[in-house]
């Protein structure tokens, strides 16, 4: 069975709630001031099923004092009902709730003429014509009108049958990759606990998963699910969901907080958005602060114009970028609206297209990109992203600015023929950004060795790209090797001058001929013959090639001795001993013995026990 959301959207008293519970048998006044002034001051949730169609109804109040309780629901509907009562025919709020549905891209509905039994035919129709002129151009021109009577039920059939033809063009809600429900009720249950509601934007979520609070990033787990009154074990987008959490209490939870799964998402305060301006709006001007609506969520924001105006004009669109004083979730495609501070109206509303976006850009470079974005489907914005980033993007970190899951990510990678790097997690890179970055690092590699002629290559750490990266770089390039933490062009030695070819000689023959007594290194260096940079160069190559071996940080022995001196202990392996005994066969004394035992120790030829040790090899 579908799934469909629905919302109730008209000026105050013309009927809304009566006509919801006509339809559902359920009254959605929950509040003892509702039912006392006959007005709905927050939200009330209703569902019926009917032609093969689940409807969940989020019935919103009217009264001009509680738009912003309208928005908390209004951001989760598929299809609204434009209630207009034949009484009174279209109102402020009627203006006002039809340019939010209108904003927050609502694409399906119908309008139910209420009341109908209080006026007669001839007004009945006069409405009509008025309400089908009043949303010509817009998504429900040429929508049913459908008059209704609560109070008799007349009409009721015939509404239920076209929400049902409606709801058949309904695009069905994605059900893959991450779910998110925003908040929009917490309260205490007695004998469940903590419960909060909404509605299933996207995705699955089942009993037991654990979930994350955004933006606080607390980790819950989800302990029951129902679904219109009903235990589940798994709620799917497109559902009213009730979700008894445990571990928190209800206090700790409120309305504009978002589920979604752990880790899987990202809060920011900073947005760029294409905006329309209202026609009935003033001019937007830079720097104005407005009150951002979004899901269930409500913050304050400031304007950042981008293409250099003062002010927006009325009636126009937009893209500009929004600093939100409080972070929220939000994705691309994500709609919002915004209201003025004074008076407290509705001015416009709009589209995320970026919930990261570059913040060194200057605004000409940030408005060309955000045209861009606004042309571009998912696979453009995708590549965008990833092409964006040096060195590479991360799979969650794109997952969170797009809302795709990982699999979906690797079907859109490949169309757009982007290169998964493997890593963990793993990278997304363009193959135009991975060929520059091959460029950058051949000419890197070889500037390096012409400023660096004495040694065997590049350390890793000084590569221009780091980690998985510079793996998957180095394993795709044939002209370039590695020998350690060493890279080099192949086809590169080092160059040594005449001058300091005597000197690698002269210090080489230095150590060897120290054998076990090691040569002050500074003493070595200044008897070298050339200047103490160039032969400190040398020893350091000497180290790499593994001619010398470094003890410790003031000891450095040829690898001869080295050797020779495993051969001694070979021939005593399984023996114990102590310093004395090590000074004895290698006739060194105490300044030299203790740094090579601890040398050996490292090595695994021996291993000490307090004051003795016992060979092991080699």
């Amino acid at each position: 069975m579908r799934n469909i959301i629905v919302g109730t959207a008209g000026h105050i008293d013309h009927g809304k709630t009566a006509l919801v519970r006509a339809l559902t048998g359920i009254k959605t006044d929950r509040l003892e001031e509702e039912k006392r002034r006959g007005i709905s001051i927050d939200l009330g949730f209703a569902h019926m099923e009917t032609g093969g169609v689940r409807f969940g109804f989020v019935d919103v109040p009217g009264h001009e004092r509680f738009v912003r309780n309208m928005l908390a629901g209004a951001g989760g509907i598929d299809m609204v009902v434009l209630v207009i009562g034949a009484d009174e025919s279209i109102k402020p709020q009627t203006r006002e709730h039809f340019d939010i549905c209108r904003l927050l891209g609502v694409r399906h509905g119908l309008i139910a003429l209420t009341k109908m039994d209080l006026v007669d035919a001839d007004i009945v129709e006069l409405v009509r014509l008025e309400a089908a002129e009043f949303v010509e151009g817009s998504f429900l021109e040429g929508a049913p009108v459908i008059a209704v009577s609560s109070k008799t039920g007349e009409g009721l059939d015939g509404l239920r049958a076209a929400m049902t033809n409606v709801a058949a063009r309904v695009e069905p809600r994605k059900v893959e990759g991450g779910f998110r429900l925003p908040i929009d009720r917490s309260f205490v249950l007695k004998g469940f606990g903590t419960v909060v509601t909404g509605t299933m934007w996207s995705g699955r979520l089942k009993v037991e998963d654990e979930v994350e609070v955004y933006p606080s990033g607390r980790r819950l787990r989800v302990r029951g699910l129902h679904v219109h009154g009903g235990a589940v074990e798994v709620a799917e987008a497109g559902q009213r969901v009730a979700v008894n959490l445990a571990g928190v209490e209800a206090e700790e939870l409120s309305r504009g907080m978002t589920l979604a799964p752990a880790g899987r998402f990202l809060s920011t305060t900073v947005v760029d958005v294409r905006f329309d301006l209202l026609g009935t709006a003033h001019p937007l001007k830079h720097r104005a602060p407005i009150h951002f609506h979004a899901g269930t969520s409500e913050t304050e924001a400031e304007v950042r114009l981008l293409d250099g105006r003062e002010a927006m004009e009325p009636g126009t669109t937009g893209h500009l970028r929004l600093l939100l004083k409080e972070p929220l979730l939000l994705l691309p495609g994500d709609r919002f609206i915004a209201r003025m501070f004074s008076p407290v109206v509705t001015i416009g509303g709009g589209e995320a297209l970026d919930n990261r976006p570059p913040l060194r850009l200057r605004k000409p470079a940030a408005l060309a990109r955000l045209l861009r974005l606004t042309d571009f489907d998912m696979d453009g914005r995708l590549a965008q992203f990833v092409d964006e980033s040096a060195g590479g993007v991360g799979m969650p970190e794109v997952a969170a600015r797009t809302g795709l899951s990982e699999a979906e990510l690797r079907l859109v990678a490949k169309r757009n023929g982007l290169i998964e790097v493997p890593a963990s997690p793993p990278l997304l890179i363009s193959k135009t950004r991975l060929e520059v970055d091959q460029t950058n690092f051949r000419q890197a590699l070889s500037l390096y060795h012409q400023q660096h002629p004495l040694e065997m290559g590049m350390p890793k750490v000084a590569a221009p790209v780091q980690g998985p990266l510079l793996e998957y770089i180095l394993a795709r390039m044939t002209d370039v090797t590695t020998e350690g933490d060493l890279i080099r062009l192949v086809n590169f030695r080092p160059q040594l001058k005449a001058d300091e070819d005597e000197a690698k000689t002269k210090i080489e023959n230095l150590f060897r001929e120290a054998g076990l007594s090691a040569p002050a290194v500074n003493e070595v260096l200044k008897s070298s013959g050339i200047d103490a940079n160039r032969a400190r160069t040398i020893l350091q190559t000497l180290l790499r090639q593994k001619t010398l071996v470094r003890v410790s940080m003031d000891l450095i022995f040829h690898a001869e001795a080295i050797e020779g001196l495993k051969t001694v202990l070979a021939a005593k392996k399984g023996q114990r001993f102590g310093v004395p005994e090590f000074k004895d066969w290698t006739g060194i004394s105490r300044k030299y013995a203790i740094p090579l035992l601890e040398f050996l120790d490292r090595e695994r030829l021996t291993r000490r026990e307090g004051e003795q040790r016992t060979i092991l090899g080699p």
